[in-house]
């Protein structure tokens, strides 16, 4: 597994959502940005950072506003701070040729981060979902290299079609799945904390940010659960952010708008 060596204030976000139907959430992570430029030692994006992604393409070619604007913010972090940008559920297209132009790195789907506070495993955490059988067929269909390199052959205007139609498929059937399908499966998260022998994880993804404690045989180990951001839908707005130092980690959120 790779480790990351990160001393200092660590900040993990994760689950932005962003797109051009979210311009207050833009807003509010634009601010983070601007906050980690000058409180963080390094900056984490755990995945979802956009509520879609269909090619890095996108973003290097004619960028739409919105877009555009977030891409200099991100770039403005990465030339202040080390900025990690890590692939989710919605935004696992995200590759190299993004992170190069950012002047960011690209998060593994799943490392080790080696803090001032000790190891934590670190994922978007979708992959710990597996009572929900039908997602993870699909996470593997669109996780395979030639299934993404057929895509990715396609006009933008295609994929941008394909993208909608596979959203509005994903939204129609979640309503019918019981709410504990889509959370992590406990046997899931024993079996990372088993194989990996590290005692604490953080993740996101199921949008239910929270400390866990989680017992394994004699050990007593830690799930964090990242916020989700919405300030354009929600009933009070939503958004946040973990802070790892030699303290420990604790959750941070954005001043109230």
């Amino acid at each position: 597994m790779n480790k990351l060596r990160l001393a200092g204030s660590v900040w993990l976000a994760s689950d932005i959502h962003l797109g051009p139907q979210t311009p207050a959430t833009q807003r509010a992570f634009h601010a983070f940005l601007d906050q980690a430029c000058t409180e963080a030692d390094s900056l984490l994006l755990c995945g979802d950072i956009f509520d879609a992604w269909i090619g890095d393409d996108l973003a290097l070619a004619a960028p739409p506003q919105w877009l555009a604007q977030t891409l200099q913010k991100l770039s403005q972090v990465a030339a202040a701070i080390p900025l990690w940008i890590g692939r989710g559920n919605r935004d696992f297209l995200m590759g190299a040729e993004l992170a190069k132009h950012l002047g960011a790195h690209l998060l593994p789907d799943a490392c080790c981060l080696d803090t001032d506070h000790g190891d934590i495993l670190l994922s978007h955490g979708d992959e710990y979902c597996t009572d929900d059988h039908a997602y993870q067929r699909f996470r593997r269909i669109v996780r395979n290299r030639a299934i993404q390199r057929l895509f990715l052959s396609l006009s933008l205007n295609v994929r941008r079609k394909i993208a909608l139609w596979a959203r509005s498929r994903s939204m129609a059937a979640n309503r019918y799945k019981a709410t504990h399908i889509m959370d992590v499966a406990p046997n899931a998260i024993a079996h990372a904390f088993n194989t990996t022998g590290i005692r604490t994880m953080v993740h996101g993804h199921t949008h239910r940010p929270a400390f866990h404690s989680v017992q394994i045989g004699t050990q007593t180990c830690t799930r964090i659960v990242l916020p989700d951001w919405d300030y354009d839908h929600a009933i009070p707005p939503r958004g946040g952010w973990l802070c790892v130092n030699r303290n420990g980690p604790q959750f941070c959120y954005p001043p109230a708008r």
